[in-house]
């Protein structure tokens, strides 16, 4: 639904500004973190949906996962390059809805 706020957590700029142009084209208002630990202050109940990597610094989408499962609910869709199945397992294990290889 247009209107609603993604949070996009991606330490690589040049994607998280593609998945930026793309969701804000549809209407879409972007909060956008660099890391896990950015992710976590910019966090807040207008989040509707968080689309994160797994390999980024400081706190990566595993620990932020894991960090965002202990006091929300939230839609949470990894977006990683990381494709074998443990991966991905352990993704949805830590409570992610969802999860994309790019």
């Amino acid at each position: 639904m247009a209107g609603q706020t993604i949070l996009i957590v991606e330490d690589d700029p040049d994607i998280r500004d593609g998945v930026r142009i793309l969701l804000s084209g549809e209407g879409y208002h972007i909060l956008e973190a660099e890391n896990g630990l950015r992710a976590l202050e910019l966090f807040n109940p207008e989040v509707d949906l968080v689309i994160l990597d797994i390999m980024m610094p400081q706190l990566n989408g595993f620990e932020l996962t894991r960090a965002l499962r202990k006091f929300s609910d939230i839609p949470i869709l990894i977006l990683s390059a990381k494709s074998q199945d443990n991966d991905k397992i352990l993704g949805l294990n830590l409570g992610a809805d969802d999860y994309i290889t790019k």
